[in-house]
């Protein structure tokens, strides 16, 4: 297609921003392009649709080019009855010890690093010793039934793995991180044990670490609510140091998506921008996202009170200038109800979360 053809129709607006949008997808803009690109897509449908395109063909391109990638898509498209019966059964085996290392391996983190933990990353924490019973179980039955070469894996040492290795390991949160390198060695493409473990190197302080794990998945994921998941604890990342412009970006890339409205567990990106444009001092952006997540999502309106209760850098922020305390009460009267119970949410994403 010429580059004439391609413009026409377009305002010149979206002939401008359209070629940024290629180069956001490629992750090529500076942070103050790809906040105004991001900014132009929430009001514009065509250019919304645009990026989405471009980052469909980039997807396609890189299974074409991975045929370890390529094989996996098609395997989820077409289901296992399409494929070699031994190949399908090798290929939920691994799945499922994968995911039976990376529960154990969740439970394992959020029990050392919050005692009252409820839900992060959208999973409730599985039971750690009925999880790890029910895997000996799982992994004794393959290596009875003489598939213990299953996928390629060594299945005597995840064996031991669970039967023993694990028990000698005296943190939960080490036993944790083994258990989630043991689901990644199992299956690379296990996106959430992937998240977990970047979750865990942020709560260890190894923030470039844990930021270049964020980035990587929200740049490669194949499930949409991984990419929302990353965005927003790299957006969480970026605010810690005061990057505002890049944190924004990011948690805008959430609300463009759909994925803050397809799924209610991501509604906290809304009152994340509103926490942020608040902290930069922009009151017309802070009170319209918290409006909007008002809004949207009528039915967490005492969830996001409990958490604009708990943010005291946030109301130290609006307190101190002007006005903005009177125009957000009148706005979002909401927010100024008191929780009944103060420690019911823990939201992930908050600025003390």
């Amino acid at each position: 297609m010429s580059f004439e053809a391609w413009k026409e129709g377009l305002s010149a607006v979206c002939e401008s921003f359209q070629l940024d949008l290629s180069c956001l997808v490629d992750s090529e803009l500076d942070s103050d392009a790809a906040g105004r690109a991001m900014v132009h897509m929430e009001a514009c449908s065509a250019c919304r649709g645009f990026f989405e395109d471009t980052r469909a063909q980039i997807r396609l391109h890189k299974d074409a080019s991975d045929p370890d990638r390529l094989f996996a898509r098609v395997a989820m498209l077409m289901g296992s009855s399409e494929l070699d019966a031994d190949t399908a059964e090798s290929i939920d085996l691994v799945h499922r010890l994968a995911t039976i290392f990376y529960q154990l391996g969740k439970a394992y983190v959020l029990a050392a690093v919050d005692a009252d933990y409820r839900e992060r990353v959208f999973e409730a924490a599985v039971p750690v010793a009925a999880a790890q019973t029910r895997g000996r179980g799982f992994v004794d039955g393959v290596m009875m039934n003489g598939q213990e070469h299953a996928g390629g894996l060594d299945w005597q040492r995840a064996r031991s793995m669970l039967n023993g290795r694990l028990e000698k390991i005296e943190s939960p949160l080490e036993k944790g991180r083994r258990l989630l390198e043991e689901a990644i060695a199992t299956d690379p493409s296990s996106e959430e044990a992937q998240l977990y473990l970047a979750f865990l190197h942020a709560h260890e302080g190894k923030r470039l670490q844990a930021a270049d794990e964020y980035r990587r998945i929200f740049e490669t994921a194949l499930d949409d609510r991984n990419r929302g998941h990353a965005a927003i604890q790299l957006g969480r990342l970026h605010s810690a140091e005061k990057s505002y412009a890049k944190a924004i970006t990011l948690w805008r890339w959430v609300t463009i998506s759909g994925l803050a409205d397809a799924d209610e567990r991501f509604f906290v990106v809304r009152f994340n921008l509103g926490m942020v444009y608040a902290l930069m001092g922009n009151r017309t952006r802070s009170l319209g996202y918290f409006r909007e997540l008002l809004d949207r999502h009528p039915g967490r309106a005492a969830e996001v009170a409990s958490l604009f209760h708990r943010s005291s850098g946030l109301r130290a922020s609006i307190d101190s200038q002007t006005g903005f305390a009177e125009a957000l009460l009148r706005t979002c009267p909401e927010l100024f109800v008191a929780p009944a119970e103060e420690s019911e949410t823990n939201v992930e994403g908050s600025e003390e979360a």
